[in-house]
């Protein structure tokens, strides 16, 4: 954070949930959003854009400060597109551009087509959307398996297998660094509810293409231009095509808004100047 950049923390409830927000900056409004990235991986580009931008950024339910009743029921798309719609409406500000990054990008996708009076425009980065894969089954028993090792309690080699699966190659030692059993244990936490209640029904959301298509709102179907060949790349891609678009390249990887923000809110402004 920026010595001049104030930071308003509030919480939002939701049914079934308490909603942990961030607020920072004027302007029209943006919201930065993630599945199951929190509010803290997005913080230094809603620093940037904060110069010109109100920027909204969340936990998502039942990760890190938002808290849930049943730990036991799933995080869909839907539930955290509702979840986003009430923060929306909560600010009043909009209708605003949401940026939804993994996961986040599905929970955007889920709330064009729920409630498109409350956005103007939808930038969608890296949709792990598998079910637009010609090799669908494949991926999904793939992280079918993925899953079960988690929650199997080898969660070391689950992580090693998400990262296969997503093609995504990490220097040696850093999986063990990343996501070692040493964490505290709201991180562990937060991870077991994702690997046994987000990921599949986020990854396995089938998104309405005759909706998105015949949408108000300006879809932007965002890929890393270093994320060639991951499957990130390939569900973008696919969606992009149902969609009838062109993929849009951001600098980086799955990640390159956490890695190097200031180079990705450079092309974020200039996508968002084309509009």
């Amino acid at each position: 954070m920026t010595d001049t950049t104030t930071v308003t923390a509030a919480t939002l409830a939701v049914p079934g949930a308490l909603l942990h927000y961030e607020v920072r900056g004027a302007g029209p409004l943006i919201a930065l959003i993630g599945a199951p990235m929190d509010a803290a991986a997005f913080a230094p580009l809603a620093d940037l854009l904060a110069t010109d931008h109100t920027v909204l950024t969340s936990d998502p339910r039942g990760a890190n400060r938002s808290t849930i009743e049943d730990r036991d029921a799933d995080s869909t798309p839907e539930i955290r597109a509702d979840d986003l719609a009430r923060l929306l409406t909560h600010l009043d500000a909009g209708p605003a551009v949401v940026l939804g990054s993994s996961g986040g990008a599905v929970t955007t996708l889920a709330l064009v087509q729920a409630r498109p009076d409350l956005l103007h425009t939808a930038i969608a980065h890296e949709p792990p959307l598998i079910n637009l894969l010609d090799d669908r089954d494949e991926v999904r028993a793939a992280t079918d398996d993925m899953c079960a090792t988690y929650l199997g309690g080898d969660h070391l080699g689950a992580w090693r297998k998400f990262m296969a699966n997503a093609n995504i190659e990490l220097p040696p030692g850093v999986l063990e660094h990343m996501f070692g059993d040493d964490r505290d244990p709201k991180t562990l936490a937060g991870e077991h509810f994702w690997f046994a209640h987000e990921l599949r029904p986020s990854t396995y959301w089938n998104p309405d293409l005759h909706v998105l298509r015949s949408s108000p709102v300006r879809i932007v179907a965002g890929i890393g231009d270093a994320s060639t060949g991951q499957e990130c790349d390939r569900t973008t891609t696919a969606l992009a095509a149902r969609l009838g678009i062109e993929p849009t390249l951001f600098p980086g990887g799955h990640t390159g808004f956490v890695d190097d923000p200031q180079t990705f809110v450079v092309r974020l402004r200039a996508v968002l100047d084309e509009n």
